[in-house]
């Protein structure tokens, strides 16, 4: 014993998606090799193929692995927002159970999920990805929360939740970008990488949003 620890290596599928991960999220689909990400996890260039399959298939790989991940812990906090609500579940809540697994927590400093939710934004904002990727993995989930704001918000049109849930989305990945931009408009006072902060104004801003459309059906003529 030298008195020194060594981090353990991944194994290398999971290095293999590391690297993918990392590549996609700063290059796009088509800015990426399998031979770059070879190069990247440190294993032999047949390696990816013979673990994923073509880079379409891996490309999915990435997506799906920590997909699972979010959208469980997502639905398990809904499941709680539900229990201890019943027929009655507030908008807050909801947007909570939505957003709070993704934006709050140890792991968001990570830089593997840094990765994944700048890839994130990069598939929703794709005419190419965003309409096939995001049902693909994210749909179910989202079927759920929509049910979930039927409860919160009854005799909403579903044209107004529907579009509702789209500002929600987008103001989603727009944080998961963290481009910066709002540091620069902010002079310093907001920085796109504090979740954290991001997380409680986004809470307030679109709860307002999904309210404002209740207030509107409310005031709709007979």
């Amino acid at each position: 014993m030298t008195g020194t620890t060594s981090k353990a290596r991944p194994d290398r599928r999971t290095a293999i998606l590391d690297a993918a991960e990392e590549q996609f999220a700063k290059h796009g689909y088509d800015g990426v090799t399998l031979r770059t990400i070879a190069r990247r996890a440190g294993v032999d260039l047949a390696l990816p193929n013979y673990y994923f399959g073509p880079k379409r298939d891996l490309f999915d790989a990435v997506l799906v692995r920590r997909a699972e991940i979010m959208n469980q812990l997502r639905l398990n906090q809904l499941d709680e927002c539900l229990k201890d609500t019943g027929q009655s579940p507030t908008v807050d809540a909801i947007i909570r159970a939505y957003l709070g697994p993704l934006l709050t927590g140890d792991h968001v400093q990570e830089e593997g999920w840094k990765n994944y939710y700048a890839l994130i934004a990069y598939v929703n904002n794709s005419p190419e990805w965003g309409g096939v990727l995001m049902t693909q993995f994210f749909d179910p989930l989202v079927d759920r929360f929509m049910d979930a704001f039927r409860l919160a918000l009854p005799g909403m049109e579903d044209r107004d939740l529907y579009w509702a849930y789209h500002c929600l989305s987008g103001v989603l990945t727009l944080t998961f970008a963290q481009t910066g931009r709002i540091d620069h408009l902010s002079g310093g006072l907001c920085r796109s990488s504090d979740l954290t902060d991001a997380y409680e104004h986004m809470v307030k801003f679109t709860t307002a949003g999904f309210e404002a459309f209740r207030q509107k059906s409310r005031t709709r003529p007979e």
